[in-house]
This record gives C-alpha cells, sequence and structure tokens, in this order.
C-alpha cells in the first residue's frame, strides 16, 4: 500500500488549502483514513478520519473548519481546510488502517501505511 500526498503550501491566516491522500496497491476500500499533524517540538497529532463507513472525526481545533472526505472509489482522501490559522502550521501526514478500532483511531500507532509529509505553513 502506498500513499501519496500533496496539496500543502503557505497561505495567510484565515486562508484556505485542500489537502489530498491518493491511496493505491491494495483493495482502497478496506482502509480508514486519518490525517495527522506535527508542528515543530510537539508530538503528532490527530486532524480527522474517515472509516469506511464513510463517518468522519475531528479534533475538537479542526471542528467547525476542516472537512475531511473520499472519492466514491476511495482512491484519494482530501482534507478542505479553511479558516485556517498560524497554529495549524504543521507538516500533514496522511495514514491507513485496514484494522483500525474506533477507540484507537486518533493514535498514530494505529496507522499502518503513512504518505509522506506536506508542510502547511499560515503566516501573515
Amino acid at each position: 500500500v502506498q500513499l501519496q500526498a500533496s496539496g500543502g503550501g503557505l497561505v495567510h491566516p484565515g486562508g484556505s488549502l485542500r489537502l489530498s491522500c491518493a491511496i493505491s496497491g491494495s483493495d482502497n476500500r478496506r482502509y480508514t483514513m486519518s490525517w495527522f499533524r506535527q508542528a515543530p517540538g510537539k508530538e503528532r497529532e490527530f486532524v480527522a478520519g474517515v472509516r469506511t463507513t464513510g463517518h468522519t472525526y475531528y479534533d475538537d481545533s479542526v471542528k467547525g473548519r476542516f472537512t475531511i472526505s473520499r472519492d466514491s472509489a476511495k482512491i484519494t482522501v482530501f482534507l478542505q481546510m479553511n479558516s485556517l490559522k498560524p497554529e495549524d502550521t504543521a507538516i500533514y501526514n496522511c495514514a491507513a488502517s485496514a484494522t483500525v478500532i474506533l477507540s484507537a483511531l486518533r493514535r498514530p500507532s494505529a496507522y499502518h501505511y503513512w504518505g509522506q509529509g506536506t508542510q502547511v505553513t499560515v503566516s501573515s
């Protein structure tokens, strides 16, 4: 399984970005997909996740501003980020797991596959 993330960049506070993560190499429908981020000097943290059922989950810090979705073929997962704040600045990674249970959704250790990081910088 391979994950390919893209879409990061530099944006002003209040701006928007859309991250994409394409999954290949296996039956894509089996995987829960999530986004994590890691800011300098901080631990990796859960941002948002979408299960194979379509149910979505968000960290409280992004709820109402970020939207995670996946296309109908479940090949690509998107993270639409609106109303960006400087504290959203981080390296964002997508992750996939076929076996993660709901109670472990927010734990990086529950995911078997990771894409390369994409930098998101929110600055004026």
